[in-house]
């Protein structure tokens, strides 16, 4: 009963579920066809897509109805995502278009994007990027170069970043009038990514496009990207801002410079207007783009910027378009802007697959490797790995060595990487873990940086030092070259390594020793000859006692280490990346020469061949240095002043130690002489003894002895060990900025040379450990808030330290300090002061910038900020012209861009004659030549002018004259100044810098002035006088006399030629050649009389002589020379050979212009071949002159309604006087500091100023306007009138006065007239007889003075 029950209920179950199940396919089926009808008439939809008619704008929802319906008719190769939302909610639609769109990664293939309408009223870029998806879609399978491009590429096309700024524009406003170019909350959302050179003020919640866009960078490694904008037509490429953020006009380069500068011109090319370079916009017809591309911040500057962000944080190569003059121009041009763009826009996207392309792998189990980093040599950005371990770097043609870092692993580096034109070279890279087994992989991080080849500052790396010794051998190439080298054995070594590594090496000399042996300095840098902003100057010198020769050793080794690693040992390379490294193996090669090995304690080959102990031979902060400085002294003095060095350190032998400063004291005793910076520099020298063991344990020279030497942790104070007098650590620390030690570095001083593997096993870490250490404490820029520009020599004090450092040319600076906070103030003449707080970190380095306002003096003597308006663009770009050639190798740059091929011999007058006739014909827009008179033989004084206007006066340019030949047996100076005429001449048009110091400047040559005695000279003939004088025997440096009661007789005829152009034209500088000597002279020549501007003479002189290699040094090197060492060169003329009626002298008193007199050579009249030497020994003082005269001050003097006043008197710091000329304009050279300048001019009131000037800068211009005179005979000038007024009126009263009183007494005597008249003939008879007399007595009455004398009236009485 149970079971049939059952059954029952199974039947009935069985009903009901055949029931549901015939429901259900009824439902299936209903449900099909309602599918089918749906697909049926999205099908007819997506089919019957408009086609695009290039005539409207879509709005947001057509926009986005646009591309959902692109995305399911093209769904095999489109895919439609949003990265996030406005602020108003859009969707922020990137369309990704490639085979395979749905595929997260597609391994191989590189990642493109492009960004439109960021500005929402820029709106070109939307709609081209709109059309550009429907072609790339359409085209796709039909034409091959798509579909080879989308096969090939991961493409992403953002059409609006800014929705909602494009809702709120209007079509026809070409300016962006409207409020549509920013977002929803007013932010310009190119002004909000974080920027490499300030803090960017934006709240995360104000720019959540941006926010959007920089998550999808950091997520997806794009390798190449454009950014699309409107508002003039141009490609402009990274990096958008500089760090001193000038308005315009700064070029700031990025790493990957010339490739960006390809990648815009690739864009620019194949657009047919912006190719041009001239997008003739309507708001600035005149703007005009090179090739149709710009720097960024060199267009202006952008701070906050996308392309930036994309290259330093996303890896990826962004350059920006500028598409159209007309921001959102009407709907008509849009085809015309598509068509414009369309071949540029797949040009531009096709090079995505140009420089290296590859894959890295682990070579265990070939699995790839995310985030390993690829590194360029010489290029500094590297990209990285994605997480199949593919890569994509791309660059130009050319051959390169890369190496791959990846935690974990063993870095490959591979040389010679060819990169051609056309596709990528394939590039596969396989890793060995470094303990034999496969790392685990790194996850890969949500916000990937770009990753840093660098190690920490203190070099710990908390690993075994037994393993770190077992990666050091396997990762690095070791020194291979262990033997003592001789000076030229060291010589070829170091131009072999120098032609072997030209990328990071510049081979350069100091100067000579007393043997003539150069003194060589290796420098290794990412750039050589290039000081970069912001990286540090560091040295080593080695071997300052020729015994003492491990020092010299080990800088060899240390070259070898650094350039064969560099690329490969990720150590060395930021090391070299991040820093500037010179090495001076040898400081006295003579002493080494006679030193010998085996030597472990002795003094042969000590001293130099002059025997002299190098290292008491400098300036003595407590001592007077009796020694006479030595040429390695001096040249090693310059070289220090020269660079902006940080740290430094002399490496001796002797014992095993670090001494630091002070090295004496003024007791001269055996105690501790502690400087201001006495923490940092147990900081620096413990950062060397702790890596070397053997001397951080205080090792002992004297083991077993009673004086056994102990040092704690292997350092000491020098004067704590024992005084010493003039050393080298001690100058540096009080003369320059740079910070030295001097290391001890073994009991032997000259070791057998089977030892010196191991001196370098014992302090390889430590030589680079110390070079880190230059990245320690603080660094930055001080920058001028006008214009930006960096400040050379601002000074830089710590509250807490009495040191002041300054900063370099360029304005950047370093201070080391040891971890902690102190208050830092910047200053500079002129500006006002700033201050700060800085906390210095731990390990590595604070950056603090300071920004410097100008001040001024007004008339009244007070101080107050700067206020004249920013310079004109071409004004700017001279005067950052000038700063430049005045840095450390601003003129060595110009001399190796310059193009010269001469042909040099002595020429007679003739041949000089037809020279300069020749350059007037070859050169005729620069260049004027007119005899100013001729000598008594009748031969032209010529006289040469190069300018861009040379027979138009411009008083506003200064003027400078260069002489030679006044002493016709010394004619080096005639050639010399020929071929610095000559390369002026052909440089210009082909070197921008010579080109623009032409075109400001108005130069004087005057190649002999002595043409009679030149002709009489013989060749050879150094010490002999004939042709010294003129043919009338007449010396002419000693005819130049402005009164004629100083001269005996009238000048010789070529005196006077040159006088005549001394007074009639306001020259601003004169360089005079001669012979005989290697030295520079300044006024006077005459004896006793010192010269006013003797601080401004001296200084001209010194600038002649630190660019001369021999002049600087002081050692004249002549055979009858009786002066021995001249400071710096340079001396009063008088001290050397007084006389009276020099030519400079003249030039100072009466054509008021400073002049300088250069002697080139010892040998009057030297051999022709030794004339190239010559011209390279003095070319680059000769282009230092055309740079000096465009310092000091300069302006123009005029009245209240801008009328200039000529004439009026600069006095100069209540001495020298110089007169304005034509146009009211005025130029005076002056030291560097600050001078006091007073202006007179006769109905004037005086003013005075104080002036800064800078060795670095060119002169400020200055304008003064003149009230008329307040003062008469000293009384104000209401008081002076108000008086006179009171007098005439009272003299007027007075006049009326005595007026009438005569007339009424006339009236009174009218009758005594008439009765008169009555008595005629009596009157008449009495008036003839008043009238008889003498002649004589009318004589006497006639001549006779009003005061006789006794004698004249006794001779009347008489008659």
């Amino acid at each position: 009963m149970c079971r049939s029950r059952c059954l029952r209920q199974g039947n009935m179950s069985g009903e009901r579920g055949n029931s549901l199940c015939s429901w259900h396919k009824l439902s299936l089926l209903a449900f099909s066809l309602l599918v089918v009808y749906i697909s049926s008439i999205n099908s007819v939809a997506l089919d019957e897509l408009e086609p695009e008619t290039y005539s409207k704008y879509y709005n947001y929802d057509q926009l986005t109805d646009l591309l959902k319906g692109l995305a399911q008719k093209y769904a095999n190769i489109a895919n439609l995502t949003s990265i996030g939302r406005s602020v108003e909610s859009r969707e922020l639609w990137v369309m990704r278009i490639t085979k395979d769109p749905h595929d997260d990664d597609i391994p191989g293939k590189p990642k493109f994007k492009y960004v439109g309408n960021m500005h929402g009223d820029e709106t070109v870029s939307r709609q081209v990027l709109i059309y550009l998806l429907e072609y790339l879609l359409d085209k796709y399978g039909e034409d091959p170069r798509v579909t080879e491009l989308l096969d090939s590429t991961d493409v992403y096309i953002m059409p609006s970043m800014n929705p909602d700024g494009f809702e709120k524009s209007e079509e026809g406003d070409c300016t962006g009038k409207d409020e549509g170019r920013n977002n929803a909350k007013n932010q310009d959302l190119n002004r909000s990514f974080p920027d490499q050179f300030e803090e960017i003020q934006v709240k995360a919640e104000d720019i959540p496009e941006v926010t959007a866009v920089m998550r999808w960078i950091l997520q997806n490694k794009f390798v190449l990207s454009g950014n699309l904008h409107g508002g003039t037509v141009v490609a402009s490429y990274p990096f958008d801002d500089s760090e001193s953020h000038n308005s315009e006009g700064t070029y700031s380069k990025s790493p990957d410079d010339a490739l960006f500068r390809y990648l815009a011109r690739v864009y620019a090319e194949n657009n047919p207007v912006m190719k041009t370079g001239q997008p003739m916009c309507i708001e600035n017809k005149n703007e005009r783009f090179e090739n149709g591309i710009t720097n960024g911040a060199k267009w202006y500057d952008v701070a906050g910027g996308m392309q930036d962000f994309n290259y330093l944080k996303g890896g990826c190569l962004e350059i920006t378009m500028e598409l159209s003059c007309c921001k959102y121009p009407p709907s008509t041009q849009l085809k015309t802007e598509w068509d414009n763009n369309r071949e540029a826009l797949l040009a531009y996207m096709e090079k995505i697959h140009i420089g290296v392309r590859g894959f890295v792998r682990a070579a265990r189990n070939d699995a790839p490797l995310a985030d390993a980093v690829i590194m360029v040599a010489g290029i500094k950005h590297n990209v990285s790995t994605s997480r199949f371990g593919d890569y994509y770097r791309l660059l130009l043609p050319g051959t390169y060595n890369i190496t791959v870092l990846a935690p974990g692993y063993i870095p490959m580096s591979v040389a010679g990487v060819e990169v051609t034109e056309g596709k990528a070279a394939v590039l596969n890279i396989t890793l060995e873990a470094e303990n034999g087994e496969n790392p685990a992989t790194p996850s890969i991080p949500d916000s990937p940086t770009e990753t840093s080849a660098s190690t920490d500052s203190s070099g710990s790396t908390g690993v075994d030092k037994a393993a770190d010794e077992e990666k050091d051998s396997r990762v690095t190439v070791q020194p291979e070259d262990f033997r003592h080298h001789h000076y030229n054995d060291m010589e070829l070594f170091l131009q072999k390594f120098s032609s072997d590594y030209p990328s990071i090496t510049r081979l350069y000399s100091i100067g000579k020793s007393v043997q003539g042996r150069l003194l060589w300095v290796m420098e290794i840098s990412d750039n050589p000859g290039d000081h970069e902003l912001g990286e540090p100057e560091f040295k080593y010198i080695g071997n300052m006692h020729g015994n003492e020769v491990v020092g010299r050793e080990l800088l060899l080794n240390l070259i070898e280490y650094l350039c064969r690693n560099y690329g490969t040992d990720p150590e060395v390379t930021q090391l070299i990346n991040s820093t500037r490294i010179h090495i001076m193996p040898s400081m006295n090669p003579d002493g080494y020469e006679v030193s010998q090995e085996g030597d472990d304690g002795g003094i042969q080959g000590r001293n130099n061949s002059n025997n002299y102990d190098l290292n008491r031979n400098f300036p003595d902060r407590f001592n007077f240095v009796t020694d006479p400085r030595q040429p390695e002294t001096l040249a090693v003095m310059n070289w220090a002043l020269s660079y902006p060095f940080v740290l430094s350190a002399n490496l001796h032998g002797g014992s095993l130690v670090v001494n630091y400063p002070f090295d004496d004291n003024p007791d001269n005793v055996s105690r501790y002489s502690k400087s201001s910076d006495d923490d940092v520099f147990r900081m620096v020298a413990l950062a060397y003894s702790r890596e070397n063991p053997k001397m951080y344990d205080g090792h002992s020279c004297m083991e077993g002895a009673s004086n056994q030497e102990q040092f704690k942790d292997g350092i000491t104070n020098g004067a704590k060990w024992y005084n010493v007098h003039g050393g080298m650590q001690d100058w540096n620390y009080v003369n320059t900025n740079c910070f030295e030690v001097t290391i001890e570095l073994g009991c032997f001083k000259y070791p057998p040379a089977a030892d010196l593997p191991k001196y370098w096993e014992q302090n390889r870490r430590s030589l680079l450990q110390f070079i880190r250490q230059v990245h320690r404490g603080v660094k930055g820029m001080v920058i001028d808030s006008k214009d930006g520009s960096g400040i050379p020599n601002a000074t830089i004090t710590v509250d807490t330290v009495n040191h002041p450092i300054r900063s370099s040319v360029a304005g950047d600076y370093w201070r080391l300090l040891v971890p902690g906070k102190y208050h830092l103030t910047a200053s500079a003449q002129g500006y006002s002061s700033v201050s700060t707080l800085v906390i210095v970190p731990e390990d590595g380095v604070e950056i603090v910038n300071f920004t410097l306002t100008r001040i001024h003096s007004n008339m009244n003597g007070q101080m107050s900020e700067d206020t004249t308006p920013v310079l004109d663009p071409s004004l700017k770009e001279f005067r950052s012209l000038i700063k430049q050639l005045s840095g450390e190798s601003g003129l060595d740059k110009l001399i190796k861009d310059t193009h010269t091929q001469s042909s040099f011999r002595y020429r007679g007058y003739s041949e000089v004659s037809e020279f300069l006739r020749g350059l007037t014909l070859n050169f005729p827009k620069i260049t004027s030549l007119q005899s100013l008179g001729q000598s008594v033989e009748i031969r032209n004084i010529w006289a040469l002018e190069i300018s861009n206007n040379p027979t138009v006066q411009e008083p506003s340019e200064p003027k400078i004259r260069f002489v030679a030949g006044i002493h016709g047996n010394a004619p080096v100076g005639t050639e010399l100044l020929l071929e610095f005429a000559a390369s002026l001449c052909i440089n210009y048009g082909k070197n921008a810098a010579i080109t623009r110091l032409i075109n400001e400047t108005r130069i004087v040559i005057l190649p002999s002035i002595n043409p009679d005695g030149r002709e009489l000279a013989k060749e050879k003939n150094c010490t002999s006088t004939v042709g010294m004088t003129n043919v009338n025997g007449k010396d002419l440096d000693s005819d130049f006399f402005g009164n004629a009661s100083q001269r005996a007789a009238e000048p010789q005829p070529e005196t006077r030629a040159v006088m005549d152009l001394i007074q009639e034209r306001g020259f601003t500088l004169s360089v005079a050649l001669d012979g005989g000597s290697v030295l520079v002279t300044y006024p006077y020549d005459k004896p006793v009389q010192s010269v006013e501007n003797a601080d401004t003479l001296r200084y001209l002189a010194t600038m002649y002589a630190n660019h001369h290699p021999k002049i600087q040094s002081g050692e004249t090197g002549c055979p009858d020379s009786q002066m021995g060492t001249i400071p710096n060169g340079v001396i009063r003329a008088a001290e050397w050979h007084s006389h009276m009626g020099s030519m400079k002298d003249f030039s100072v008193d009466f054509g008021h212009c400073p002049e300088i007199t250069v002697y080139t050579s010892c040998c009057l009249f030297p051999p022709a071949d030794m004339l190239p030497t010559l011209w390279a020994e003095n070319r680059k003082s000769l282009l230092s002159m055309l740079v000096e005269v465009h310092k000091g001050i300069r302006g123009v003097v005029k009245d209240k309604s801008g009328k200039p006043i000529v004439g009026a008197i600069i006095v100069l710091n209540g001495g020298v006087r110089v007169f304005t000329s034509e146009g009211g304009y005025f130029h005076a050279l002056l030291a560097p500091g600050l001078h006091n300048i007073e202006v007179v001019a006769d109905g004037y009131q005086q003013q005075s100023q104080k002036v800064s000037v800078s060795p670095f800068e060119a002169a400020s211009s200055l304008i003064i306007e003149f009230d008329m005179e307040n003062d008469i005979f000293g009384l104000p000038r209401e008081l002076v009138v108000a008086s006179a007024a009171a007098a005439m009126t009272a003299l007027i009263v007075t006049a009326c006065i005595i007026w009438c009183v005569c007339s009424a007494k006339s009236n009174r005597q009218k009758d005594g007239f008439h009765r008169l008249r009555q008595e005629r003939d009596d009157y008449e008879d009495e008036i003839r007889l008043m009238s008889m007399g003498s002649k004589k007595s009318l004589l006497s009455h006639e001549f006779q003075d009003e005061s006789e004398s006794d004698e004249d009236t006794l001779y009347t009485n008489k008659l």
